[in-house]
């Protein structure tokens, strides 16, 4: 994702900012714009085809509870944005602990958003649903007393559309001990909205397409075969596939549908990280000038590339990445290797992708002003 201009001032910020460091002035992120408004700017609201101005409107949870950056669209009747519109259930905000793990989850959830909409992804609300069109809802949860006796009761885990999500992932501490007793090499709060969302796009766009569900048993296996024996053969002693180069994850070989969550995961993953390297010109190149496989191009769109142009670029993009985060001493920042069974997977999702998003355009991108 690529920084965005204050528009009082021209400082660039990071997505999550609500007050600019530069000038301190009140911005929200505008999804229509794809870019920061001041406060106390006038958004153009359009009504049966002519233009008139409006102040622009900050989303209830912003204006209630300080979590939320984004505005609401000026043709639309919810207090509610984009993002927040979704959630079904939000945690009791009196324990102390939750505000601020709320907020981290909020701000994870607005990144993914961010890039559903940069895809022209369909967005139903539950309201909004239909017959063969699933609406997406969210439940965020907590359970005080689990946490205080060690055992949050609370899955993480999506059915019909609603993702639910434990408040206790926003704890680095307690997120990091999931980790290491799952034995996976990455688990962020985002990591868990895209692979979660994976499962809730499978149910709009795959099980209703007689051809794409042809085509994803094909590549990812038969989603029939029973579901609690295959976690149970998973978790279970000397159970479960084995962990080859076919599945992008451990996590991925349970069943095909996670299978399928985890692929759409990481190509969420590959899309944002290098529309990121591109917004800020950190194109990988050899230092030798020998090792050609490093010397890649990011002169295209993230958003609309095939998954083989997403996989070359992303190659020597991690491995320059993981480099530069093991200078700090931190842990890989993309530790994964993209075989060309997952690559087929990968194209698989971003197909799908392209074809539910025929129609619909992009938001309007602004240009950031000089500095």
């Amino acid at each position: 994702m690529r920084a965005y201009a204050c528009p009082n001032c021209s400082r660039l910020n990071h997505f999550e900012v609500r007050v600019c460091p530069g000038c301190n002035a009140t911005v929200g992120y505008d999804p229509v714009l794809d870019g920061f408004r001041f406060l106390a700017d006038k958004a153009t609201v359009w009504r049966d085809g002519a233009g008139e101005t409006a102040d622009v409107v900050v989303c209830a949870n912003n204006n209630d509870y300080g979590i939320c950056n984004w505005l609401v669209e000026t043709a639309d009747s919810t207090p509610m944005c984009r993002a927040c519109r979704h959630n079904r259930t939000i945690p009791d905000i009196t324990q102390p602990s939750v505000p601020p793990r709320w907020a981290k989850i909020e701000e994870a959830k607005r990144r993914l958003f961010h890039t559903l909409l940069q895809l022209g992804l369909p967005l139903e609300t539950k309201a909004e649903e239909q017959p063969g069109r699933q609406g997406l809802a969210f439940d965020f949860l907590y359970d005080p007393a689990a946490e205080e006796a060690g055992k949050p009761q609370i899955s993480t885990g999506h059915e019909s559309g609603l993702v639910t999500l434990n408040l206790i992932e926003a704890d680095d501490a307690e997120r990091e001990r999931i980790r290491h007793k799952m034995g996976e090499p990455y688990r962020t709060l985002l990591g868990h909205f895209r692979h979660e969302v994976g499962h809730h796009f499978w149910s709009r766009l795959v099980e209703t397409d007689e051809q794409d569900l042809a085509a994803f048993r094909e590549l990812f296996g038969d989603e029939r075969v029973d579901y609690q024996q295959s976690m149970n053969a998973h978790y279970g002693d000397g159970g479960g596939k084995v962990w080859t180069d076919d599945y992008v994850s451990q996590y991925a070989t349970m069943h095909p549908w996670e299978d399928f969550a985890e692929t759409f995961a990481h190509y969420l993953h590959m899309v944002d990280v290098l529309e990121t390297a591109r917004a800020f010109d950190l194109t990988p190149s050899s230092p030798y000038g020998r090792r050609q496989e490093f010397n890649v191009s990011l002169d295209f769109d993230p958003y609309a590339a095939d998954a083989k142009t997403l996989a070359e670029t992303m190659g020597p993009m991690s491995f320059t990445l993981n480099a530069m985060n093991r200078s700090m001493g931190l842990p890989d920042l993309y530790p994964f290797h993209l075989s060309d069974a997952i690559v087929a997977k990968l194209d698989f999702v971003q197909r799908v992708l392209a074809k539910a998003r025929q129609g619909a355009p992009r938001p309007e991108r602004t240009t950031q002003p000089a500095q």
